[in-house]
């Protein structure tokens, strides 16, 4: 049975409070857990940079474990593109990338895996169980970049600038949504594409957008081309980030991260028109797409800016059939907005879904005259009132007391930032009761 049951969800009121009233309580944690290390990295001349695990991508919980346990997922393991080697070492990017061109994997044969962690009461968290993400035949993933040739892709290098071989089994994990029969659902990234992972990690399935299924044929698990075709013009490392099952088990719902490039780069980076869809948990058919407005970047208060590209969607969580949970940040402001879809223009099957449409939906700056509500949004939380929350928080779950784990993506620790699970008291808006 794909449905998992939300029964503590009615306690969410308990978890997150309007910003006008300001009356949040926080608790951060920290862990030493062994589990978490993953070496130290460097290159001639340049700086050493100890490593991490970055869990926390994404966050789910069901509803039997116990009230202060979670799954966790962590991307494609520790990389950064040519551009950043001067900030990360120290030297110049062309004494390991030459041309300049590339994304650096100095961990090649890292796994994507699933974690289960516990907040214990002295605000730390122990890793409890880890389970790399395995192809059909039982083997570990990496999350080397896939071969695409719909979707935009890079080219891997080891830390000696080596170019490493693409691959049609690689993952870039993202959200995870832990099911009742033991199972899991988790977006990805790259593809972009949505996972059913086995409970002992095995990939069963596969779906990426239509039209783009030869590019993982040498898969060693099943794919399908469920998604919308349109799915394929994500601007690169914008894809699905986000996922969630609403309470009443009936809807699963993701959104991209950005605007789609459709039909450019620049049109990408001019938008605020992302896309939501719903789909059905047990087929994976689209069952409805609505259109999310993003903020303005501006309005992100720790680190505004004057790039429409920067604010993202990190994450989505269930609240009632057709309200959710969505959070938008940039790299370092976190806002929760409670979302509507009541009211909003379904667009699926339109012809805002054909490449072809121009202007397309993600030129378009009208959305009245185009007559399209976009979905509503309710500001929740800001982290800019609470400059202690770490940043680049991409993980949502609700705990069994009814608050709200909030977790962030360290990296790898790349950057020097680490896991820092941070649980979130307080009481305003109200779960739909599991049906």
């Amino acid at each position: 049975m794909l449905f998992r049951s939300f029964a503590t969800a009615l306690l969410l009121s308990a978890a997150i409070l309007p910003a006008a009233q300001a009356a949040e309580t926080l608790t951060s944690y920290t862990s030493t857990d062994p589990k978490l290390a993953l070496g130290t990295m460097s290159v001639p001349g340049g700086k050493t940079r100890e490593l991490n695990v970055g869990i926390g991508s994404g966050a789910g919980r069901r509803a039997g474990d116990p009230p202060m346990t979670f799954w966790t997922i962590s991307d494609r393991g520790p990389n950064f593109t040519c551009g950043d080697v001067e900030d990360v070492f120290g030297v110049d990017g062309k004494t390991i990338c030459g041309d300049g061109k590339g994304r650096i994997y100095p961990q090649p044969d890292y796994s994507p895996s699933i974690y289960r962690i516990t907040l214990k009461d002295d605000r730390t968290f122990t890793v409890d169980a880890v389970l790399p993400l395995r192809d059909g035949d039982g083997k570990p993933v990496n999350g080397l970049l896939n071969p695409l040739t719909h979707a935009s892709t890079e080219q891997p290098l080891d830390l000696s600038g080596r170019k490493l071989q693409q691959n049609p089994d690689a993952v870039d994990a993202e959200s995870i949504v832990p099911m009742a029969d033991g199972s899991f659902w988790v977006s990805e990234e790259n593809g972009p594409s949505l996972l059913h992972v086995a409970a002992d990690g095995k990939i069963l399935r596969r779906i990426v957008p239509q039209g783009t299924e030869d590019d993982f044929k040498g898969a060693h698990y099943p794919v399908d081309g469920g998604l919308p075709a349109i799915l394929a013009k994500r601007f690169l490392n914008r894809g699905l980030e986000s996922l969630a099952l609403t309470p009443d088990g009936r809807q699963l719902a993701t959104i991209i991260q950005n605007p789609l490039a459709n039909p450019d780069a620049d049109t990408y980076r001019g938008s605020k028109n992302a896309r939501l869809w719903t789909l059905d948990p047990a087929t994976l058919a689209v069952t409805g797409e609505y259109v999310y407005t993003l903020d303005d970047p501006q309005s992100f208060r720790l680190d505004p800016s004057k790039k429409q590209s920067d604010p993202r969607i990190s994450e989505i969580m269930g609240l009632g059939h057709d309200r959710f949970l969505v959070l938008e940040r940039t790299d370092g402001t976190t806002k929760l907005y409670e979302v509507s879809l009541a009211g909003a223009t379904d667009i699926h099957g339109t012809a805002w879904d054909d490449p072809k449409t121009s202007p397309s939906l993600e030129a378009s700056q009208d959305l009245a005259a185009a007559k399209i509500v976009p979905v509503t949004k309710t500001l929740r939380f800001d982290s800019a009132d609470h400059p202690e929350v770490p940043v680049k928080i991409e993980g949502l779950a609700l705990a069994g007391d009814g608050s709200l784990l909030m977790i962030n993506d360290s990296d790898f620790g790349i950057t020097g930032e680490t896991t820092r699970p941070v649980i979130l008291k307080g009481s305003a808006i109200a779960a739909d009761p599991a049906m």
